[in-house]
């Protein structure tokens, strides 16, 4: 029996963010259900998709780019499909696959316009979001979507323990624009933070694209102490490496920003909180958007509104060694239950009507 195709078309497919894993991971479930994996780009980037990503594909080609191709070309690449997966950037097309699916990741008004024409071209199609916070808003559009979590890589569960050390790991994209991690914000407060525990070091880490090395060097020039350690463009395994040994995650995306009049420029969800709660560390987050949905407050993690929230919250957790522990362990079962790739692997089965 012929072997069905499942297709990918997204403009950010090198950004290799959350974003990116995550819809590349519902692909790598039909891959292993069988189906055949076509991703729409030029170039391919199956081996920065396993040294980047963590994923391994068995049946994965690439093709080319749907926007550079004309209207019977598309139409001859996409009929055969049995699933059409895409991320828009703002437009719309006509999609002969059989089942077409848009992944909605940022709530983001400019990117989901439904107007008449649009409406026809999305009338057949599954609008996935990736959180609650991204299908609030979609509903308020007019663009009604299924949420489809995303999953924590199994080998930030399966860690040695090791005794946590005296750093406050921030992990996240180093640049300016969209839901910006702030990371100005989080070193001014982490050193009015060091002033009165000097044995705290801040360990920044995160991708950085060329466009954005100018910000990266700037926060160098603006903040060049010593307790502050930069780690751009790190591999899988030091990330590891940094959540193992890293006793406070602080996560500020979002900070300073009304979600009711940009929700575009909060955290969506929230994976590198995941992967952070995965691997025992303490997390605080900004209280706005996707990490209001997976932070209970004082049972697996901390939410904050100023920074004087977050400081009075963090000194009261180093003098309560008792409540460290209680904290690390329900914010690993947390994510185990929820966020692992069984129960990931499941709901995409069931979302799409997969045989598995």
């Amino acid at each position: 029996m012929r072997r069905k195709t499942v297709g990918l078309y997204t403009p950010y497919l090198d950004v290799m963010g959350g974003g990116e894993k995550h819809i590349l991971s519902i692909l790598k479930v039909f891959d292993e259900l069988g189906y055949n994996v076509k991703i729409f780009w030029d170039a391919d980037l199956s081996s920065q998709i396993k040294e980047k990503l963590q994923l391994s594909f068995t049946h994965l080609t690439f093709a080319k780019d749907i926007q550079k191709m004309s209207f019977f070309e598309k139409a001859r690449a996409l009929s055969p499909l049995e699933w059409l997966f895409y991320v828009t950037d703002g437009s719309y097309f006509f999609s002969p696959a059989k089942h077409t699916g848009i992944f909605c990741m940022v709530p983001n008004r400019k990117l989901y316009n439904m107007t008449p024409l649009n409406a026809l071209k999305t009338v057949n199609s599954v609008f996935i979001s990736n959180s609650l916070y991204t299908k609030k808003w979609l509903s308020e559009w007019g663009v009604h979507t299924q949420v489809l979590y995303p999953y924590v890589s199994e080998e930030l569960f399966i860690q040695p323990a090791t005794s946590k050390k005296p750093y406050v790991l921030s992990v996240g994209r180093f640049f300016r624009h969209l839901h910006s991690k702030r990371q100005d914000d989080l070193i001014r407060t982490f050193l009015h933070f060091h002033h009165n525990h000097p044995q705290f070091k801040l360990i920044l880490a995160g991708g950085v694209k060329t466009e954005d090395l100018g910000y990266v060097e700037e926060l160098k020039k603006t903040f060049p102490q010593s307790c502050i350690e930069w780690k751009t463009n790190v591999s899988f395994s030091e990330l590891r490496h940094l959540y193992n040994e890293s006793l406070l995650f602080w996560h500020f995306a979002g900070f300073g920003v009304d979600e009711t009049k940009h929700p575009e420029q909060v955290e969506h969800l929230g994976m590198t909180p995941l992967e952070a709660m995965a691997s025992r560390c303490i997390t605080f987050c900004f209280n706005a958007g996707g990490p209001k949905e997976i932070i209970e407050h004082g049972r697996n993690g901390f939410v904050f509104n100023t920074k004087d929230e977050l400081l009075h919250e963090v000194n009261n957790l180093l003098n309560r060694p008792s409540l460290q522990a209680l904290i690390q362990n329900n914010a690993q079962r947390f994510v185990t239950e929820k966020f692992s790739y069984l129960p990931f692997k499941k709901h995409v089965i069931k979302t799409f009507n997969l045989l598995p």
